[in-house]
């Protein structure tokens, strides 16, 4: 072997060394970058009115310099708007936030043998799907309509319930003076849509199921029968029937513990009362 040989091998292991050294990095974020990408996201998700300007100002109070411009790069590479619309909270987004303080009102008809039509006026509770039915007439008043506010005003301090919302729609039998009464106990009227029925959606459906289960199903005399078979509907409905809304809980009473014990539910004893002459069917325990 000559000595230019083993020099020239020399050199050639030294030049793929210093190119190896040189060779740029595989493409990705330093770690302190995917820190800052991750938290910069956090704020955005868990802060929806928050736009990058917002973000940033909160990143400068944690300790972490980044730019603006980096935190709107950020957002936008990650599909969210830099300056946001999302003040604006949509309809769905409220009734979920504010459910524990909002009520439902609607009058719904049905008519009796003698052809009279009645209104039923029935309010629903958003976070426990409670229904107070105020009462039913042939002739909403303006009078009537407002005592049957008052009554609800004062049944619902007596049971403590912190309303700040009532949601109705636009119907003429509700008075100016139904509106007032609810401001003077905090509670806020909520207008919903003109032909929108579903921003009144659970109060429709409820009014749903009372026909399917009660009023299709019941040949109604007079009022007092009217007002029997709601209130015999509307105790069915708080304290017996579960509801898919609230995790099939009943309205006044929780979900009871599950039975662990095979044998028990072998040897359960199931008792059935009929209401209302065996139009709908309650469960129990038998004693």
């Amino acid at each position: 072997m000559r000595p230019e040989t083993m020099l020239r091998w020399h050199r050639d292991l030294i030049a793929a060394r210093h190119a190896r050294i040189s060779r740029p990095k595989r493409a990705g974020r330093p770690p302190t970058i995917r820190s800052i990408r991750q938290l910069v996201l956090r704020l955005a998700r868990e802060n929806n009115g928050w736009g990058y300007r917002r973000i940033h100002g909160e990143l400068l109070v944690l300790g972490v310099k980044v730019a603006a411009s980096t935190v709107w790069e950020i957002l936008r590479e990650a599909g969210i708007d830099p300056a946001p619309e999302r003040t604006s909270t949509n309809w769905a987004g409220f009734l979920r936030s504010q459910a524990e303080t909002i009520l439902a009102a609607d009058f719904f008809e049905t008519v009796t043998l003698t052809g009279t039509r009645m209104y039923v006026l029935a309010v629903i509770e958003h976070a426990t799907r409670r229904v107070r039915i105020l009462g039913a007439t042939a002739h909403p008043t303006a009078a009537w309509v407002t005592q049957a506010v008052r009554n609800l005003a004062m049944d619902l301090q007596d049971a403590g319930c912190h309303v700040r919302f009532l949601i109705r729609d636009r119907d003429g039998k509700y008075p100016a003076l139904f509106d007032t009464i609810l401001a003077d106990t905090g509670i806020e009227v909520v207008l919903s849509g003109i032909r929108m029925p579903r921003m009144n959606a659970v109060m429709e459906r409820w009014i749903q199921s009372c026909r399917r289960e009660l009023l299709d199903r019941t040949l109604v005399w007079n009022q007092p029968h009217l007002l029997h078979a709601l209130r015999e509907y509307e105790r069915h409905h708080n304290a017996h029937r579960p509801h898919r809304g609230i995790n099939n809980a009943r309205p006044l009473y929780p979900l009871p513990a599950p039975i662990a014990d095979p044998d028990v539910i072998t040897h359960l004893k199931v008792r059935r009362r009929d209401r209302l002459g065996g139009i709908f069917h309650e469960y129990e325990h038998a004693a």
